[in-house]
């Protein structure tokens, strides 16, 4: 299927013009196609670490919920909720905007708090337990959460590159190539007719 010529005056001026555009399409080109490299290679690497952490976090949820149910058998399900009603967090989280290859996402920085001690009555050590292995299960769910966010920008961001690399090398560019080949044509058609012309006027006035 034959692709259609932009609409333009086939002329010197625009000729010009048209290469000129061509070489910027072209450096375009280069740069977009070097940031959907990069993009490749830093989502490859963003999938490695999202499921790392991924396979780290639900085993943290596990130990997490073992404990848990540790800790209701041996206090009781009232005593377990009372119990929690005194306790403070455990965990704090920051959310800064982070930016990677202009693509922005939120970070997540977040870290352990010392826990504090509860009462002795009505408690027992797995109630500890459970907060600790809660704690690190939650710490690790902010940075799956961040890695998650990252992950799904970043994939945007190069399948919108990845378009834009293919329209260019296969539609934009090509257009104009095609252009400047039918305008190049045009012109070297009425070189050729001027020439031809100038010929028979020669031998006209020659004869």
């Amino acid at each position: 299927m034959a692709r259609r010529l932009i609409k333009a005056p086939p002329t010197k001026n625009t000729l010009l013009n048209l290469k000129k555009q061509v070489r910027f399409l072209e450096e375009g080109h280069e740069l977009l196609e070097r940031k959907r490299e990069l993009l490749t290679r830093l989502v490859y690497e963003r999938i490695g670490e999202y499921r790392k952490l991924r396979e780290e976090t639900s085993a943290a949820i596990q130990e997490a919920y073992r404990w848990l149910s540790v800790a209701q058998m041996r206090m009781g399900s009232r005593a377990l909720h009372q119990a929690a009603l005194g306790t403070k967090p455990t965990i704090k989280v920051d959310i800064i905007p982070r930016r990677s290859l202009g693509v922005e996402y939120p970070a997540m920085r977040s870290e352990s708090l010392p826990l504090e001690p509860v009462g002795l009555l009505g408690t027992d050590s797995s109630f500890d337990e459970t907060r600790r292995t809660l704690t690190r299960a939650s710490v690790l769910l902010a940075r799956l959460g961040e890695a998650e966010m990252a992950l799904g920008r970043l994939l945007a961001e190069q399948r919108k590159a990845q378009k834009r690399v293919n329209a260019l090398k296969y539609n934009i560019i090509p257009r104009y190539r095609d252009t400047i080949r039918y305008i190049r044509s045009v012109l070297e058609e009425e070189e050729r007719n001027t020439l031809f012309q100038m010929k028979v006027l020669r031998e006209r006035s020659s004869a």
